[in-house]
């Protein structure tokens, strides 16, 4: 017997009734790969905290969400618009392969051009060979200045 194809999986900006299987989204998010985090909860109060400020826009996949992009906007010292921080994108294990983070990016990219934003920006790790595959193919690029040159690098520290 073989088992049909999963639905698809409908993407829409977040509403304050998903904050809480977000909190849920992001704590395992970190716990997957073995990062600190808070506890699902705390993580649904900034959640909240960040929404009500206005500069975070947060889309979910599905109805029970099943994924989610997390953007921080803030304006351009380079143009006149904004730029977008892609700052979480997560599908659940069980869902990926099936077109839910692309769904989820063509998504956030809309959002941001609607809210004025230039241009995007990620960051992620050189082990994540799908995510790199999956923003590479929406026409990301870790090359300044074009493809080909050279490699941007994101540096961090806790301060």
């Amino acid at each position: 017997m073989t088992s049909s194809p999963p639905e698809p999986v409908s993407v829409r900006e977040a509403r304050a009734a998903d904050v809480d299987a977000v909190g849920r989204l992001l704590h395992d998010f970190n716990r997957e790969f073995d990062d600190p985090t808070p506890e699902p909860g705390d993580l649904a109060v900034r959640v909240r905290e960040l929404l009500a400020g206005g500069d975070t826009g947060l889309l979910v996949a599905g109805d029970e969400p099943l994924g989610l992009a997390l953007m921080r906007f803030r304006l351009s010292l380079w143009g006149h618009g904004l730029e977008c921080y892609l700052a979480e994108l997560y599908v659940v294990p069980a869902r990926r392969g099936q077109g839910i983070g692309r769904a989820l990016m063509q998504a956030a990219m809309d959002l941001a051009r609607g809210r004025g934003a230039e241009y995007m920006d990620l960051g992620t790790a050189e082990t994540d060979v799908a995510a790199r595959h999956l923003y590479e193919s929406l026409g990301f690029d870790n090359h300044e200045g074009k493809p080909g040159g050279p490699v941007n690098f994101y540096y961090e520290r806790e301060l």
